[in-house]
């Protein structure tokens, strides 16, 4: 099959036919036939034995292929280029070839390079598909062409990243060559390309990759391949280390942290293999102890300012120094939250409403239920005859608890370890509040009210129980007859919190709770 433009499938890069010089040929043609697996651990392997069968017209469900771990000698991946000669007549004529298009070439030999089970097997049926008039195998919109594509994309991510976080250790002069070391894990087969990145970019410095699977070394003028030298990084000692992450120390600037976006930039399986891994954590967790709110306040403080004269009136007048609550540091919920969201209401309230935590509108506004859920809650107490001024309004946890979802921050239920960790709160606000009765909205509000995470609050529907000495009436938070699917449950759920509601009221005037 022949166009313009294109090139033979053993060619290389070239548009000359080059002939095999590497080991003898494996008789795949034979291992088919009689129905062996056809062993190649690279891509010009593959490409003689794929060569031989698409002649032999041997269809990809007759032939095993094995060998698809991606062993041997990495650098031998790369397709060989051999001045071809014409002057001696006496040279037995090019092998019969097979022309494929530079684009489909390019994709097979990035693709030869991804690391997954039935990789030769693959390639083998895209280049039958193809020799077969079905050039659309290599279009992202056919099913082979696109995992043809992401395997080359893969592959090709794989090469930067090995560019970007491979990190090479200078060795004592004394110790000779390589001069530089470094240890790098691949998820694919790479190591090839790569070497031949740093071979131009370093010059005539010698240096060594190591990788689990294999070894190259650049002596500065030629790449030498071997087998695994080394299991782990910790192999490789550097003097100089200290030295970089003493600098690393230096520009770190808690300020203008944010540890999400910085993992977010690297992937985690890159971390552990980076010198300055050993230390993020630990700067990180000073940043989130205090550290960030300083910043680099030395450096500034050290700068001579100007004053600037204000007029009184325009004057920003000092703010009340923040409660307790604002310092609040017994759990980690603070730390993403915008604010502590105190309790609200008549301070000597015979009734107080414990939901579980503050949503989004809460945590942004600093007060209790005013966003959906808050409505809805509103509507009740008007169902139920309760005046909202004269009730108390809290949380059973404090702070918000999120996770992202786009651009929205979403509710995540509070762990029983944040739930008793914030109880010391709930304890102060009964004791300065006293209410008669406790409405628990919802099931981490029972939790806390017991001190126990093994409740449930089916056991306590519809049955006031007394607490160390006062009412308790559970019933549905008003978030859950928000989000229940049909129309009859919401409804359901809505009466019943304007029922306990009504009991609590009952409760509080002091007649006894309803048989």
């Amino acid at each position: 099959m022949t166009e313009e433009g294109n090139r033979g499938i053993d060619a290389g890069h070239t548009d000359a036919d080059v002939p095999e010089t590497a080991a003898p040929p494996i008789d795949a043609v034979a291992l088919a036939l009689s129905g062996q697996p056809v062993v190649v651990t690279t891509f010009g392997e593959w490409r003689t034995a794929a060569r031989a069968l698409i002649v032999r017209r041997i269809p990809p469900e007759s032939v095993q292929w094995s060998g698809q771990d991606g062993g041997g000698d990495l650098l031998s991946a790369m397709p060989p280029v051999v001045p071809h000669s014409t002057d001696n007549a006496s040279d037995p004529p090019p092998p019969q070839t097979l022309r494929v298009s530079r684009q489909l070439l390019e994709l097979l030999q990035g693709a030869a390079c991804y690391r997954v089970h039935d990789r030769w097997a693959f390639l083998y049926r895209v280049l039958w598909r193809w020799s077969h008039g079905a050039p659309d195998v290599i279009s992202p919109a056919d099913e082979d062409g696109n995992r043809l594509h992401h395997m080359a994309k893969a592959v090709r991510h794989e090469e930067h990243d090995m560019h970007a976080y491979l990190r090479f250790r200078e060795r004592p002069e004394e110790a000779g060559a390589p001069r530089f070391v470094a240890w790098f894990e691949p998820a694919h087969d790479v190591l090839p390309q790569v070497a031949q990145h740093f071979s131009k970019r370093m010059g005539r410095t010698s240096w060594m990759i190591a990788t689990p699977e294999a070894t190259v070394l650049w002596d500065g003028a030629t790449l030498v391949t071997g087998e695994a030298l080394a299991k782990s990084a910790a192999d490789f000692d550097d003097a100089g280390e200290s030295l970089w992450l003493t600098y690393y120390r230096s520009i770190f600037n808690p300020a203008r942290l944010n540890a999400d976006i910085m993992h977010s930039h690297i992937r985690h399986r890159f971390w552990k293999n980076l010198p300055e891994a050993a230390v993020v954590p630990h700067m990180v967790s000073q940043a989130a102890a205090g550290a960030r709110k300083v910043g680099q306040l030395d450096t500034v403080g050290q700068r001579r300012g100007t004053t600037i004269p204000i007029a009184p009136g325009k004057a920003i007048p000092e703010r009340q120094q923040p409660t307790s609550l604002d310092e609040c540091r017994r759990c980690d919920l603070w730390q993403d939250a915008t604010q502590a969201v105190a309790g609200q209401g008549a301070r000597h309230a015979k009734i107080m409403l414990v939901g579980e935590q503050p949503g989004d509108q809460e945590d942004l506004a600093g007060k209790p239920f005013v966003g959906p859920a808050g409505e809805l809650l509103d509507r009740a107490m008007d169902g139920a005859g309760l005046d909202r001024r004269k009730v108390y309004v809290t949380n059973a946890v404090k702070h918000f608890k999120w996770e992202p979802r786009g651009k929205r921050r979403l509710h995540k239920t509070p762990a029983q370890k944040e739930v008793m960790a914030c109880h010391y709160w709930l304890e102060t606000e009964l004791a300065t509040v006293a209410p008669q009765v406790l409405v628990a909205l919802g099931s981490t509000a029972l939790k806390s009210i017991l001190q126990s995470g093994s409740v449930t609050m089916k056991d306590y529907l519809d049955a006031p129980f007394q607490h160390e000495g006062r009412w308790v009436v559970a019933t549905y938070h008003p978030a859950y007859a928000l989000r229940v699917p049909d129309a009859a449950s919401r409804q359901a759920a809505f009466e019943a919190i304007v029922e306990a509601l009504k009991t609590a009221q009952r409760l509080a005037d002091g007649a006894p709770p309803e048989p």
